[in-house]
């Protein structure tokens, strides 16, 4: 069990997904891990919190604007929204959502980076970030996919203090706080259609992969691409 009561600046503490049809989403995650909804109310625009076993693990919520697609997102936490945001744009990066109060949760934004990744900030009120992380049924990984990693490299540098541990031959790299990993990278396939852009992926923990996609397709998803052994463990982008 691993239990949060807070992170550190500079990790990834928050995941939620923009969904077309909040109802549905409720019911394929419900089904896959086992997560319950709890609608935040009137004030909250229709967004929805996941739990599992009574502890907060993800968010739901409509889409914000037109032609966005439905997709996973990474909130990063940080001290202090406005100061970030600032470095950020200092850094090369532009904002999508202007820093913005949530009731009582606390504040965000919605930033893209240099190399065209999306990416929020989240800076903690009530609302501290997951309750539960990193075992089955929650989010366990941020990586990003992009097709410029040096410019990557050194905005996410700047903005977080990430140093970027990357293997001998340039195929991954692990983003790091002191010798500790709070995220991943690595470059988009040259088979992604070129007018898709650079994006944060969202990993979730299973007891058992195979059976977790064999899960969702039953439910009604789609398999992008099928389970596989790599040196941590086993996965699938689904």
């Amino acid at each position: 069990m691993a239990e949060f009561d807070g992170y550190p600046a500079g990790t990834p503490s928050w995941v939620d997904l923009g969904s077309t049809d909040i109802e549905k989403s409720k019911a394929f995650y419900g089904a896959l891990f086992g997560w319950e909804a709890e609608d935040m109310g009137p004030d909250a625009g229709g967004y929805n919190i996941f739990s599992l076993r009574g502890k907060s693990v993800a968010g739901v919520g409509p889409l914000m604007m037109s032609g966005q697609p439905a997709v996973w997102s990474t909130y990063v936490a940080v001290d202090d929204l406005d100061a970030s945001v600032a470095a950020a744009t200092k850094a090369g990066g532009s904002v999508l959502m202007p820093p913005m109060d949530v009731m009582d949760a606390g504040r965000m934004s919605v930033l893209v980076d240099p190399t065209g990744a999306a990416f929020s900030l989240w800076q903690a009120g009530q609302h501290k970030g997951a309750e539960l992380a990193n075992e089955p049924g929650t989010f366990a990984w941020n990586e990003l996919a992009t097709r410029d990693q040096e410019a990557a490299k050194a905005f996410y540098g700047a903005l977080f203090g990430w140093t970027a541990a990357t293997v001998p031959d340039g195929s991954y790299t692990e983003w790091q706080i002191g010798d500790h990993s709070v995220g991943g990278m690595m470059a988009m396939p040259p088979t992604m259609p070129p007018q898709m852009p650079p994006f944060w992926t969202v990993y979730f923990s299973v007891d058992d992969c195979d059976a977790s996609v064999a899960k969702v397709v039953e439910l009604g998803g789609s398999v992008m691409m099928p389970a596989m052994d790599i040196e941590p463990g086993r996965f699938a982008v689904v």
